[in-house]
């Protein structure tokens, strides 16, 4: 298998498409520094599946988009396809029915990468496989760069033996080993999760079992259920018959008394028309009455204030009277102290009377008494 062409787009410095063509034989690539020989190699090993964005010289791994410049805008997205030679039908079983084979990866910024062959979509490590047969890859000692002939001279014998095994072709054996590692481990972890499986199926199975039997009962019960229900519906239609039987009968006799009620009301509606030809008579007497009876009720009505107003008066007049009789009682009484108080009066004068006339005498002794001393002083002093 050879490498046949190149194809850059977007890709660092190779902005517009290129398409690289590599010849038979030994192809040079010339020029000066910075002119991009480095990116042709780097486009190479990131289509081969280059996971690293400092094996690329980039620290992220959408650096390899083309970030613009001061006179061109930046791009989104970037796409190297390889295209190999597949005449000798070396390439693995789902690629060797191709004789030519591209192997492209396109980028887009803030997305990551996919990769397709033949324009199908396939996973990376199908890549790393497709290359690794041939004894190459992005990591392969066949991409030899500056610097890396003084390694492999002073190389350990671990890495002399990849150089090697790469050399024989064999790495694509060791890469399909350690997937075939992997999925038997992954099989395995498998058995043991069906294990765990089948142990929880057998605890289900024996769970289903108890309720099979439950069911089987159930079901038994049910048709037990399903008789004595319809015994019991049996037995209700019999009722039930017998139970219509009574409610016709009832319904005849409740026809014939609802016949008989029409006839009552027929001659009941003839006497409520002959009534009714008497109510407006009745209703003017009526209304007289009512007249009659309000004229009566007012009667009664004044008459009651008048009985009203006449126990007032005699209320009143009762309550004189008696206020008169204490005012004639204490005249009576005031004249009774006046009697005993002029009695006691007359008695009190005559005492005075007398003790008037008793002061006389004693005044004229007395007068005479002292005329006599007034004498006898007189008669001693001359």
């Amino acid at each position: 298998m050879q490498f046949t062409k190149l194809r850059l787009a977007g890709f660092k410095s190779f902005v517009e498409p290129v398409e690289f063509a590599i010849e038979p034989g030994v192809t040079g690539i010339v020029g000066p520094n910075g002119c991009g020989k480095s990116n042709l190699v780097e486009a190479i090993k990131w289509v081969m599946g280059e996971t690293s964005a400092k094996q690329i010289r980039g620290n992220e791994m959408d650096d390899v988009i083309f970030s613009g410049t001061s006179n061109r805008p930046g791009r989104n997205i970037a796409e190297v396809g390889l295209e190999l030679e597949n005449t000798e039908h070396t390439a693995p079983a789902q690629f060797n029915d191709f004789t030519d084979i591209e192997v492209t990866r396109r980028i887009v910024r803030e997305k990551g990468s996919t990769y397709r062959v033949n324009s199908k979509e396939v996973r990376a490590r199908d890549v790393h496989l497709l290359f690794a047969d041939q004894a190459s890859g992005a990591r392969s000692t066949a991409l030899v760069s500056q610097g890396q002939i003084g390694e492999v001279v002073l190389a350990k014998p671990t890495d002399r033996r990849k150089l090697l095994e790469e050399a024989a072709g064999i790495t694509g054996l060791h890469s399909r080993r350690h997937e075939a590692e992997l999925r038997l481990r992954g099989a395995e972890t498998n058995l043991d999760r069906l294990d765990d499986i089948l142990v929880a199926l057998d605890t289900q199975m024996q769970s289903l079992r108890k309720q099979v039997r439950q069911a089987t009962r159930y079901r038994n019960l049910n048709d037990h259920i399903r008789k004595a229900q319809a015994a019991y519906f049996i037995i209700r239609w019999d009722a039930a018959s017998g139970e219509l039987e009574t409610a016709i009968s009832l319904l005849k006799e409740s026809e014939r008394a609802v016949a008989e009620m029409t006839g009552h009301l027929s001659a009941a509606t003839t006497k409520q028309v002959e009534a009714a030809s008497c109510l407006p008579q009745q209703r003017q007497e009526e209304a007289e009455a009512a007249a009659a009876l309000q004229r009566l009720m007012l009667e009664r009505d004044s008459l009651g204030e008048e009985e009203k107003r006449i126990d007032a008066a005699r209320q009143e007049t009762e309550t004189r009277l008696s206020q008169t009789s204490q005012d004639m009682e204490r005249e009576h009484n005031l004249i009774s102290d006046c009697t005993a108080a002029i009695i006691r009066l007359e008695n009190e004068h005559e005492n005075y009377s007398r003790e008037s006339n008793d002061q006389n005498e004693v005044m004229k002794k007395a007068s005479l008494t002292l005329k006599a001393a007034q004498g006898s002083f007189e008669t001693l002093n001359g």
